[in-house]
Order: C-alpha cells, then structure tokens, then sequence
C-alpha cells in the first residue's frame, strides 16, 4: 500500500524484458549469494548438457577466467541465428534477451531437456555485467554482445570457420558485481562436484574444466555412468554385493538407478530430473524408496526370512547402509521452482516403482546370497531403531516437563525468543567455566561436553542415544533427532561450536560437525550452525593489547608496532580456558568483535564421501589423505 494512504494506477510498475530478473534475482537463481552465483554457471552448463541429452554434443568445455568471468563452450548443435519473423530479430537474440524463449516447448527440438522454461540463460545475461555468445554452424562464426542483458549490437559474422572446427556454442559471461553485491569468488571444488555428478548422469559425455586463476583443472568422462557413480560413492566403503543397474524406457521417459548395500549406518541417495540434480528429491525419489522397501518386505516373507510374527520392515530400516542413484530423462518434467531442486511429476513414481521392483526384485531371486545379505542387514536395523525408539522415547518422556528438559550442566539465557539467542557448545568444564562468566546472560547460554562424544558414523541410532553428552545436546537444542528432528523445537536461533585451536579441539569439532550432518542436517541447511574462531595469538606492548586469529594476523600487527615488536609480549593460546572470562567475551563471545564461521553444505554428495573417509572404518583412505595434505597443516600442537 502506498505511503500517502493513495493507491492508483500510476502506482503499477510494469517491468520491461529482464528487468524482472534484475529486480528479483531469486525468483530465477535462488539469490545473490555464492550458491546463486555458482547457479550462474549451472544454467549455461545445462544447456550444454541438453545438447549432449539430444545427442548431438560430445565435449563441454567450462572455462574460468582471471578476471572471474566464466566461458562455456560445446561442440553441440547450437543456438539458431536465422532472424524469426515474429519479433524480426535473431533467434540468437531473442533466446538471449527474452523470458520464456528457447526450443524446449515442444516444438521438436529437444526430446528431453533441464531447461524447459526458457528461463536459464536469458537469466544468466541479466544478471551479468557483460556476456557474449558466439555461434558456430553453417561455415560461419557469428558473434553478439550484451551488457547487463541488453545487446550492444545486432548479431554479426565475424569470420568463417577454419577447416576442423565443429559446430558448438561459446558462451562468456561476467557476473554483475551490481547485483552480485558481497566479494564472491567462484570455488573450483564446488564447481567441480557439480560437473562431476553431471558426467556420471551423461554417460560418454566429456566434460573439461580449468580454473584459470590457479591453473587447476579437471576432466570428467565416465562410461559407467550411475554404476561408477555408485561406486565412487562407495570406495571408502565395504559392499555387500555387486552394483544393482537398470536402465529402461516407460512412455517417453528413460529411467536410470543404481543401488548398492554397504556397511555404513546411513543412506546416501540422491535423484536426478535430466541430470539436474534434485535435492530435495520428488517423485523420482519416491517412487525408488517405495519399492525398495516394498520388494524387500515381499522377498524376506517369501523366503522366510521374516517370520509370520515379524512386522515388516519399515522405510527406515531398508535405507540403512543404502547407496542409491535414481535419474530419470523427462520430454516434460515438472519442477518445484526454477531453481528445480524437486520433482513434482505424478505419473513418474508409478513408473520408477514399477522399474526397480522388477528389476531389483530380479538381482534378489538370482543372488541368493547378497539378498540373504542384505534383509539380514535390514534385520539387523529394525532391532537396532527398536531399541532406538525405546531410548528417543525415554528422552521424550523426560522431556514432557521443562524442568526436566534441560540437562543440568546446561546455563541457559533468559531470552525466551529463538530467533535472538545463541549456544555455545564449548570442550570441558575449564572453557565452560570461563564462558559461563564472560557471556550476556539475557540472550547466550553455554553447555559444556565432557571430552569428546561419541563417532556417530561408526555407531547406530540406539547407541548414539545412550551417550551422555548425546542426549544433553539434543535436550538442550530441543529438536528431537533423526526421522523425529523438527526444526519448530529449536530454541537457539545460533549453534556455535566454540573448542580450543588445536589437535583435541579440531577432533571434538569434527565429531560435532559429523553428528550435525548425519542427524540434524537441517539445522546446517537453514543457516543455524556456526563455528566460534577463538584467537591463537595474544600481543601485549605498553598500554595496547593485540588479539591475532591467524599468523598471517600475528605478523600484521607485529609489523605495525614498528620498532617496538621487538618489546612485545608474543603469547599462544593453547585453550580457551586459558583465557580469562573478560578475554573470551571480547574476542570470541561479543557480536561486536567476534568472529562466527557460517557451517554450509555446497555439495551433499561430497560432504557424504568426506565424511565417510575421514570418520568411517576404513583406514587406508584416511591414511592416503592425511599424507596428500600433510604439508598445508597449520597451528598444529604436538
């Protein structure tokens, strides 16, 4: 409503071609933060990918500039350059400059595609500060520039293509540091995930990336497809049985899965709608989990496996340990938003059902010994999350009264409203103590954990949940935990991890990080997690007192004391409860000086297999990474 409490018809803003886009950036990118930014190069990427979907493209080629300007090149048919008579401008021009524009409506150019609004790149020239897009088909190489969506010229030839160089599309873009406001930089290990998982999903399509800032590349071609992504997944892992792959067509749509069972407690699984990469999942998903379980419970009874007296397995108990990719190729997927992080076609989870039933149902009958293997394993789960249950609801009960909620080395805030108040979790007694003293009392409280708490990823559920400390946090955090986490429960707006900066304290935090991500993953995707970064260094000269976090810190304010350097008082930090409650408050604790890490996963798929690696049973990846990385270790006490 306007201000002057008028309203009339001047007050409607009509906006014109891509200054939608302009305006609100995350109704077509999801933002302006380095997710969105990488969103940038997901969506010229994926029309590139479309290519290669429809058969026509072999080789992606994405480059990152020196100046973080980003190209991306295929060897694919291309964009059309002929003018359309409609809008008596090039068709290049039109995909680029128009909302809703591409040959993804089902005009026949593409039988299955990601982009299906025609949405993606125009968005991406919106939000760049300059793009250009050059063109290679019939002999000749034509050329368009924009800036900030607009062209500066009509489309022109500016050479014809030398003998040996094939068709394809060369798109470069800068992103607006306009719109794009924080100091954001492409991170090359986050890209490379991406493509990684878009090679595995486009079987025989070669994708190559070089990061020309540091000169690190990487080149993806993978024959396998989803099975060698299963099997990357799981090579940290002890199988139970060979990878189960299907790959089959129902009604227009091609549908892919691959499943394997392992050792692990938990399910990695993760979905795929024309190789993007469904997080939060869908139909597609669903339809795969369903009749997993289904073909499990079917074949365990059928066997006598499962006793007459036996429930049946549940969802829950058949994911234990589970690997599993679904993807599907859809001429029409339906997606949740542009950002398409879900699928919504309902016919989809008929098919997939049908698919791996048939299929998974098929490997069980012909492999007696890994189906006895895995409903074995399933057994084993169902008692285990029995037992579970009994505990999570002995913690429920003690939870029915607020007195009894909060664990008793819990100093709680008198701050009743979530969204203003912190916890800290901070290593022992002597940090708690200081902590206890130095905080703001009205809106931060502190719960202290004795030693290091338990390694969920080499335990259960029912054994998670008999640790002392365990229990304190989900109690203090009062969310629940696992199947039964609700984020309506939380009561700190703010988790930081506050442990000492060395060896011990880098080990309780990654122990943390690992429960948090394993049993509390929301609560790290909507921003609540943060990690405390306690000074290392304390610099005392005459009436001036210094804190450094970093050597690089360290040696900044040792260089501007000048002459007197040499007279300072140079202490390390080897805990926090070396400080005094006044040090703690102003260095780690005060919102004014401190400074919190935001806790963020860019890669699900790689935070999984990292997790695994360094936390799991297997002992000779962890070894081989400890030895690759040793040299870059820093502040390390021994």
């Amino acid at each position: 409503m306007a201000v002057n409490g008028s309203y009339n018809a001047k007050d409607i803003q009509v906006l014109e071609g891509l200054e939608a886009v302009r305006r609100r950036p995350g109704m077509y990118v999801g933002g302006t933060d380095i997710k969105a930014l990488h969103h940038l190069v997901y969506e010229v990427v994926d029309n590139s990918i479309d290519e290669a979907l429809a058969g026509v493209c072999t080789r992606i080629d994405i480059v990152i500039h020196p100046d973080s300007s980003v190209g991306v090149t295929d060897n694919g048919l291309c964009i059309p350059v002929d003018i359309r008579p409609t809008e008596k401008k090039s068709a290049l021009e039109v995909v680029m400059t128009k909302l809703h524009a591409g040959g993804k409506f089902g005009g026949g150019g593409y039988k299955v595609s990601g982009g299906l609004h025609g949405v993606g790149v125009s968005a991406v020239n919106a939000l760049s500060e300059w793009c250009e897009v050059e063109v290679c088909r019939e002999g000749q190489i034509y050329f368009q520039r924009y800036e900030r969506g607009r062209p500066t010229e009509a489309v022109k030839i500016i050479r014809k293509m030398k003998k040996g160089e094939t068709t394809g599309t060369r798109t470069t873009f800068k992103f607006d540091p306009i719109i794009f406001t924080e100091a954001q930089e492409y991170r090359f290990d986050t890209l490379t995930q991406r493509f990684r998982e878009m090679a595995f999903v486009t079987r025989g399509t070669t994708i190559h990336f070089m990061d020309e800032r540091t000169n690190r590349q990487m080149t993806f071609y993978f024959e396998g497809g989803l099975t060698s992504f299963v099997r990357y997944l799981n090579r940290n892992r002890e199988t139970i049985h060979p990878v189960v792959f299907a790959d089959k067509q129902m009604e227009n749509i091609g549908i892919e899965f691959a499943v394997q069972y392992t050792d692990a407690y938990t399910e990695s699984v993760y979905s795929f709608a024309n190789t993007i990469n469904t997080v939060d999942g869908g139909t597609h998903l669903t339809g795969m989990r369903t009749a997993l379980t289904r073909v499990l419970n079917d074949y365990a009874r059928k066997s006598g496996l499962l006793k007459d007296a036996d429930p049946n397995f549940s969802g829950d108990d058949t994911r234990e340990g589970l690997t599993a990719i679904i993807s599907i190729k859809h001429p029409d997927p339906q997606f949740e938003s542009q950002t398409k992080v879900k699928l919504m076609n309902p016919e989809v989870q008929t098919y997939v059902t049908q698919v791996v039933v048939e299929s998974f149902l098929t490997f069980l009958e012909e492999h007696p010994q890994a189906a006895k293997a895995i409903v074995a394993k399933c057994l084993t789960s169902a008692r285990a999350r029995d037992a579970a249950r009994k505990a999570r609801d002995l913690v429920i009960r003690k939870s029915a009264l607020e007195s009894l909620t909060l664990p008793g080395k819990l100093a709680d805030c008198s701050e009743r409203d979530s969204s203003k108040t912190e916890l800290y979790i901070v290593e022992g007694d002597s940090a708690g103590g200081s902590a206890k003293q130095g905080r703001d009392r009205h809106f931060q409280a502190i719960l202290p954990l004795r030693g290091k708490i338990l390694n969920t990823e080499r335990a259960r559920l029912d054994k998670i949940l008999g640790n002392n400390e365990v229990r304190a946090l989900i109690s203090a955090l009062g969310t629940g935990v696992g199947d039964n986490f609700d984020l309506e429960g939380l009561r700190y707006g703010r988790v930081i991890i506050m442990t000492d900066a060395d060896v011990d304290g880098s080990h309780i935090r990654t122990l943390l990080l690992t429960f948090f991500f394993r049993y509390m993953s929301e609560l790290i995707d909507e921003g609540h997690l943060y990690i405390a970064q306690p000074p290392l260094y304390r610099i005392a000269y005459k009436n001036q007192v210094h804190y450094a976090y970093t050597d690089a810190d360290k040696e900044k304010v040792l260089k501007s004391l000048g002459a007197g350097a040499e007279k300072a008082s140079l202490s390390r930090y080897k805990g926090l409860g070396e400080m005094n409650p006044t040090q703690l408050w102003d260095t780690t604790m005060n919102p004014l000086n401190r400074t919190l890490l935001l806790v963020t996963i860019d890669d699900a798929t790689e935070a999984d297999r990292t997790f695994d690696m360094l936390m799991g049973d297997a002992v000779d990846p962890r070894k081989r990474f400890i030895q690759t990385h040793a040299r870059s270790v820093r502040n390390l006490d021994v």
